[in-house]
């Protein structure tokens, strides 16, 4: 993961990734996940997402991790929260942002996703990645996938499920992110500790490349 990259992104405003509305895919299939009420949802790499915002509407605890400090501290203005923000003990470089929205706590953590471990995160019913893996290159993905089990399975014998977002398209005609993800990568990627299904396939576009035939997967992941 490459800080100043993302970094850069945020400051420049170009966060096409972003979307100004609830993403339907995740309206539509979040049940599948069969969160407990009141349950916690993780979501890695979370940027401002108002998909959070939604959770927290369903009555969801909300844990996200975000590298740019700007990005979640624009999630919280916009949301007209002013959230508590604390500083971990042993390594003040990371940060905390606690809030509340719908009477649900929202805890998004400034951070290197691989700097967390689950004694931080606490515990976690489920997980939606709607721009994470994406947004990696291949090399990382292997460490990413394993760093998402670890952190959803802080309980003895759990591993939390997960909602996962993909695109396919040929990968040739666009650099990444968004990197482009076959049925088979997800498969290499977490196989060994998931059964995977694939929920639905949906057409899809990139802003920045709109004549990209592009199809958009949905995945639900549990444990074997």
């Amino acid at each position: 993961m490459n800080p100043e990259f993302w970094q850069k992104r945020w400051q420049e405003k170009r966060i096409g990734f972003n979307q100004s509305e609830v993403n339907p895919l995740l309206v539509k299939y979040f049940g599948h996940l069969n969160v407990p009420a009141g349950g916690r949802v993780f979501v890695p790499l979370c940027g401002k997402s108002i998909d959070m915002v939604w959770l927290a509407a369903q009555g969801y605890d909300v844990v996200g991790v975000e590298l740019v400090e700007i990005a979640v501290q624009a999630f919280f203005t916009e949301q007209n929260v002013q959230p508590n923000v604390r500083q971990l003990a042993d390594n003040p470089e990371i940060k905390c942002y606690q809030g509340q929205l719908f009477g649900q706590e929202v805890e998004i953590w400034v951070a290197d996703i691989f700097a967390l471990t689950s004694a931080e995160i606490g515990s976690i019913d489920a997980v939606y990645d709607k721009a994470a893996l994406i947004a990696l290159p291949a090399n990382m993905r292997p460490k990413y996938s394993e760093q998402i089990r670890k952190l959803g399975g802080n309980v003895s014998n759990k591993i939390a499920p997960q909602l996962l977002l993909t695109l396919n398209y040929d990968q040739s005609k666009k650099e990444g992110p968004p990197f482009s993800i076959s049925s088979e990568q997800i498969r290499h990627y977490y196989g060994e500790h998931y059964h995977i299904s694939e929920l639905t396939t949906e057409p899809a576009t990139i802003g920045s490349v709109p004549e990209l035939k592009v199809t958009e997967h949905i995945w639900l992941l549990n444990k074997k």
